[in-house]
């Protein structure tokens, strides 16, 4: 774009044709904005007049269905909220707006981000059918932003919006191979986004590479990063950072557009400044519980760190059982009055009871899996003014925020690394999810930024080394994550196979 040889519109035009020859594989998009070409010819206009707003002007971005896009349908992945638009964007899609970005369209998610079932089926909503996992199509794509995650694996968009409450930004960015970011609680806005819980949710960006991210979260960050400005290795970026480096001819520009260049942005992460590993301290908490191929995948990982100059010790982070007791009870009673609030401010079922109420009536609700068991549990859960409650969200609160602390202080480190997910699971609606993935709950309920990124696979299939950091450490993790994604170069391009077998192979 900056030497002219890429327009916002042709670049809108061939995720938008790539969305509708490729997404029949995978299910990723609910719908396009029809308004896609219009934002484009606008940022055309701006690139000739010399007015461009920063680095994500005529970039285009999914957005998961669950955050507010004005004009179009925001849903949840629910029937119940698949009526009235809303009219107003959530405050992070008014800062896409504002950075000069594209929203392209809305990604699929699991309905309620996977608060409504005990035994949900990632990527399934009734709105939006299944999402499948790109690598191998009968795998299951993880966490609520499945659609954000697998559509980026698929080379859909540049970028793409996630939530998470615990691991749905992450698990999926692993799960399909990309990089995903979730930030320190209550930096990016969480106003219009459908909630589980204020104490934990978060919106957060996901892409294929760090340096594009990082470029994300300071368009739709409330506040600058702890380090003064959003940065990746140091660097800041403003709007001065549009000179990332762009493609320098179309046959380029298409390359990066499909992700065969084999990575997709590797230049832009270069012109960014990744920085060294040299000295950098790292804990390797195994989690040997997700299998002996996944840690086999830490090992090379950590083989990959250590002949870059990094220092990588064995860590466990304490307080982890207590922490998953605690939990579980905490989020029902959150969700009870979050979404009593929200649901009051849309067209459609006006409490928790009504919700249920709807899921009854509609067959439509019930095609994967019938329970609605966390709805009716949370609404027989105690208030958030119960002291009981109060309690434990505060021991938790706490607990977590020691889990991260203790062990870096203890170990000097920079960050905790973990593996983010296991290999996919098959998707099967009767079965439910295979999804007990502990690593991200530490910072979830801390409110700690962790990030994801492709650490290698296993039978074909992405595994993702999970970073986490001290609260308000977006911009180190960030650098650091940028210098991990350089010296692994694990992204592969997707396969699309629609089942394991002969010619899959580990890297």
């Amino acid at each position: 774009m900056a030497a002219g040889v890429l327009t916002p519109s042709e670049l809108t035009r061939a995720y938008l044709k790539r969305i509708k020859t490729l997404d029949p594989k995978i299910h990723a998009v609910l719908r396009t904005d029809p308004s896609a070409q219009r934002q484009a010819a606008a940022s055309d206009a701006r690139h000739r007049s010399g007015s461009v707003r920063g680095p994500l002007d005529g970039i285009p971005v999914l957005v998961k269905d669950n955050v507010e896009t004005r004009g179009l349908s925001s849903t949840a992945g629910s029937l119940a909220l698949a009526g009235k638009p809303p009219h107003s964007d959530a405050v992070l899609v008014a800062r896409l707006r504002r950075a000069g970005a594209v929203i392209l369209g809305k990604t699929n998610l699991s309905e309620w981000a996977n608060f409504r079932a005990q035994k949900p089926t990632s990527g399934w909503s009734a709105v939006g059918g299944q999402t499948h996992n790109p690598y191998v199509l009968d795998r299951n794509p993880c966490g609520s932003s499945a659609g954000s995650g697998a559509a980026l694996a698929a080379s859909l968009a540049q970028v793409a919006i996630g939530t998470e409450t615990d691991g749905s930004i992450v698990c999926p960015a692993g799960m399909n191979g990309v990089v995903g970011l979730k930030p320190t609680l209550g930096l990016v806005s969480a106003q219009g986004v459908v909630p589980i819980s204020a104490e934990q949710d978060t919106a957060g960006p996901m892409a294929r590479n760090v340096t594009d991210v990082a470029l994300t979260l300071a368009a739709i960050a409330g506040r600058p990063l702890s380090a003064g400005a959003p940065a990746v290795a140091g660097r800041p970026l403003s709007a001065g950072a549009a000179a990332v480096a762009g493609p320098r001819s179309a046959r380029d520009a298409a390359r990066r557009l499909t992700g065969s260049d084999g990575f997709g942005g590797r230049a832009a992460v270069a012109a960014a400044g990744v920085g060294s590993l040299r000295g950098k301290r790292i804990g390797l908490w195994r989690l040997p519980s997700l299998g002996q191929a996944v840690d086999d995948v830490m090992t090379r990982a950590a083989h990959r760190l250590r002949a870059a100059g990094a220092q990588v010790v064995e860590v466990t982070p304490p307080y982890q059982d207590r922490l998953a007791e605690l939990e579980f009870p905490a989020l029902l009673t959150e969700f009870h009055r979050d979404i009593d609030a929200y649901l009051a401010t849309r067209h459609g079922p006006r409490d928790l009871a009504d919700l249920i109420a709807f899921d009854r009536a509609h067959p439509a609700e019930r095609t994967c899996f019938a329970g609605q068991e966390l709805f009716e549990q949370a609404l027989a859960a105690p208030p958030t003014t119960d002291p009981g409650y109060r309690a434990k969200r505060a021991e938790q609160r706490e607990l977590s925020r020691r889990s991260i602390d203790e062990t870096m202080a203890a170990h000097h480190l920079d960050a905790i690394a973990a593996p983010t997910n296991p290999p996919a699971w098959t998707t099967d609606c009767a079965r439910g999810d295979n999804d007990v993935i502990p690593s991200s709950t530490p910072a979830a309920v801390a409110g700690y930024p962790s990030l994801s990124v492709p650490a290698g696979t296993t039978g074909g299939l992405p595994v993702g080394l999970l970073l986490t950091a001290g609260g308000h450490q977006d911009a180190a993790l960030l650098s650091l994550g940028a210098a991990v994604e350089r010296r692994l170069h694990a992204w592969r391009a997707p396969r699309y196979l629609p089942t394991t077998g002969p010619g899959t192979t580990e890297r």
